[in-house]
């Protein structure tokens, strides 16, 4: 039946040219943004896990940066302190050249002060943007290394630690703590003896008795307080003991140290095929550990007071190689002093690895999570080709059809003529 009030065929013909023109659409949207999802009407799940994505990826950009400065700041933190330990190095060439006799100790004295000075240069200005992880006014910091999404969408920072390390020079005094002691400097703060093999002995005392020592420089009376550190050098092996609030507040605060420095010293197990180096503790003397050396090998013994609130080269104000027993007592000094400098120096190389490490990482994660986010919305542009020009040609197909549907009602006038 042909009626001229309903055209059914211009009907089909019209809305397959609207579904043709609607998709038509959506490739040239799609050409125009280079995306198959530009918003949440085209795929709203996948355009939400995409959003998410890319907020990701703005974090880690920020986290890129903010890894950048702090392997900045550890990298001048950690130069500086192995130039410290090279000065360290050469201050200690120094004190061995004062052990001789016959050598001028007042220039060479000169020479320690000068390379002192130098050291206390290179702790002021190893700073990065203010931050200065060396001269002991920062006890840690922290740097942004990580947004960590659970499976519920919650985000966690995490961030990499770094531990300041005390390299200045300032803040300490001496006090007469070895009193009595063998090797003892003219303050008492530092004591060094050598141990012949096969039976070398001598006496290290920990002892609250010294009294106050004139200077200059001065030392005060040998008195531990909370905070105060002794540390004991054999050879290559190093132990140190701090005092504590308890321990100080004790009337035998020098046993308890001593105790305490034989027991880690018992611990290195200083042996040879020849014999062991024993250390005995006497109760009736104050604060005495006794050294006997039963080994095959000659042992260089020496042990620093450090005070608390002193910088960690604090020691490096008594130096003085000036006389005989000072260049001695000198050179356990600066032993104790380079193991500080290489143990700050191995710290700061370990954190600026792993900051690198989480960098490299970090980037190549944002790189990973770009080409995810790719995958889902990105358009395939040879697909999205080959959709424009079946989709153009269906277009001029439709508006034929259309024409065609709609001159169908004129045919029917040949049916009144």
């Amino acid at each position: 039946m042909s009626s001229i009030l309903t055209n059914n065929g211009a009907m089909v013909a019209l809305q397959t040219l609207k579904m043709v023109n609607k998709n038509l659409g959506a490739t040239q949207n799609a050409i125009s943004t280079g995306k198959s999802v530009s918003n949440a009407k085209d795929n709203s799940a996948v355009w939400a896990i995409s959003k998410v994505m890319e907020s990701d990826v703005q974090g880690f950009k920020a986290i890129k940066d903010s890894l950048s400065l702090g392997e900045s700041s550890v990298s001048v933190a950690r130069n500086a302190s192995e130039t410290i330990t090279d000065l360290l190095t050469q201050m200690k060439g120094k004190i061995v050249a004062a052990q001789e006799e016959n050598v001028d100790r007042g220039k060479i004295q000169a020479d320690v002060v000068a390379l002192r000075d130098q050291i206390s240069t290179v702790v002021g200005a190893a700073q990065f943007n203010g931050l200065n992880l060396v001269d002991g006014n920062t006890a840690s910091t922290s740097f942004l290394a990580s947004l960590d999404r659970d499976s519920v969408g919650g985000v966690t920072p995490s961030s990499i630690n770094v531990t300041g390390q005390n390299l200045s020079t300032g803040g300490y005094a001496a006090k007469n703590v070895f009193a009595g002691s063998q090797g003892v400097s003219a303050l008492g703060d530092v004591a060094a003896f050598s141990l012949d093999g096969g039976g070398g002995t001598a006496d290290l005392i920990t002892d609250e008795a010294g009294g106050a020592v004139t200077g200059p420089p001065a030392s005060t009376a040998g008195t531990f307080a909370a905070g105060d550190q002794v540390t004991v050098n054999i050879n290559d092996h190093s132990v140190s003991y701090t005092v504590t609030a308890e321990d100080a507040a004790s009337t035998t605060t020098g046993d308890i140290v001593a105790t305490a420095l034989k027991t880690q010293i018992d611990a290195l197990g200083i042996s040879d095929a020849g014999g062991t180096l024993d250390v005995d503790y006497d109760s009736g003397t104050a604060g005495t550990i006794s050294f006997t050396n039963d080994t095959n090998q000659d042992l260089v013994i020496t042990a620093q007071y450090t005070n608390a609130g002193s910088g960690g080269l604090g020691a490096l104000a008594s130096i003085d190689v000036s006389t005989g027993g000072g260049a001695n007592a000198a050179l356990g000094t600066v032993e104790t002093l380079i193991g500080t400098a290489i143990d700050a120096s191995a710290a700061f190389g370990s954190v600026e690895g792993r900051i690198s490490t989480q960098k490299d990482f970090i980037s190549n994660l944002s790189d990973s999570l770009k080409s995810g986010i790719g995958a889902m919305v990105d358009a395939n542009m040879e697909e999205v080709s080959a959709r424009l020009q079946a989709l153009q040609t269906q277009q001029q197909l439709a508006v034929q059809s259309l024409s065609i549907a709609n001159q169908a009602p004129q045919t029917i006038l040949s049916l009144f003529r």
